[in-house]
Order: C-alpha cells, then sequence, then structure tokens
C-alpha cells in the first residue's frame, strides 16, 4: 500500500497551524519528486518535449522561488545572485545532475520548514512586497504562493519526466 499524502499524516511537528497547508504541499511536492525522478537519466535532464520546459528548469525554479519568495518574506531584496540565478534557470547547465537538483530542492524544502517553524501568526500578517514593482502582499501570501507554485512546477515537471521516460524506453 502506498503511503498517504503528507497533509493525511497529521499535523506537521513545530509547524504553527496557519502554515499546515504551505507546509504539507511542500513535503508533498518533495516526497512525489524523489519517487518520480528515481532512476531519471542525466542526459535527459535539459530536454524539451513539445516546446515545453525541461525537467532541468523545473528543477532549478523549484528552488529558485522558494529562494526568492522566502527573501521577499524577509523583507528583503534580491541579491544580485538571485536575479543571475534567476536569469539561468532555463539555460541548460550540462555539469549540473538529476541529483544534485534534487538535493538543492530537498534542502530548500528543508530551510522553509525551519523557517515555517519560527514564524508567529502576527508575522503571517505582516505587509511585503514583492519585486522591482514592490506588488502588495504578506508573509502568508507569500508562503501560500511558495507552496502553491512549487507544486504546479512539480506536476509540470512530472508530466515531462514521465513523457521522457516512456520515449526513451519506445526508442523516440
Amino acid at each position: 500500500m502506498s503511503q498517504p499524502e503528507a497533509w493525511l499524516n497529521g499535523p506537521l511537528p513545530q509547524i504553527p497551524f496557519l502554515l499546515q497547508p504551505a507546509a504539507h504541499a511542500l513535503v508533498q511536492a518533495e516526497m512525489e519528486l524523489v519517487a518520480c525522478i528515481e532512476g531519471f537519466p542525466d542526459e535527459l535532464l535539459w530536454k524539451r518535449v513539445a516546446g515545453r520546459a525541461s525537467v532541468g528548469f523545473h528543477l532549478q525554479h523549484l528552488s529558485g522561488v522558494i529562494d526568492r519568495l522566502t527573501t521577499y518574506a524577509k523583507e528583503l531584496p534580491l541579491s544580485e545572485e538571485q536575479f543571475t540565478f534567476l536569469k539561468n534557470e532555463k539555460t541548460p547547465d550540462p555539469s549540473l545532475t538529476t541529483s544534485e537538483l534534487v538535493s538543492r530542492f530537498q534542502k530548500k524544502v528543508a530551510d522553509t520548514l525551519k523557517v515555517f517553524s519560527q514564524t508567529t501568526e502576527k508575522e503571517l500578517r505582516q505587509f511585503r512586497t514583492v519585486g522591482r514593482k514592490k506588488l502588495p502582499t504578506s508573509v502568508m501570501g507569500l508562503y501560500f504562493h511558495l507552496a502553491e507554485h512549487s507544486q504546479r512546477h512539480f506536476g509540470q515537471l512530472l508530466v515531462t519526466v514521465s513523457v521522457l521516460k516512456e520515449n526513451q524506453k519506445s526508442g523516440n
């Protein structure tokens, strides 16, 4: 029998009640990512299917978006390093492996859960802005979007991985 989804395993220890859904979404994305990416060959990491984004892009973007949104939650501007990372997310980097990119995402999830555990309800309500245009949101909004965006990109990655694996099996 397969393991129940993260949210069906009860509350995550140390995570405030209001952040449980976001934390569960991140944990679920991590669990499913590890399962779906098992055995995925590095040579397919940057291959695009039907003009859509590569697995490598999605793996980089998953880590990058968490990094950027947690920076905004801290009420800090993005660094030059973060802008460079954002700019290069779509650029194939043959020096990276699937394993490295998955590990990077797992570290971001662990770091984010630690941040969640230290966040008070009062902090969740604090006003924040996003980007150069200073678009309005809150810490809660940033954390919700971080989880939702991770789920969305994981879903796209899942489909791309399955198509690439199937194509490889059938010799396409």
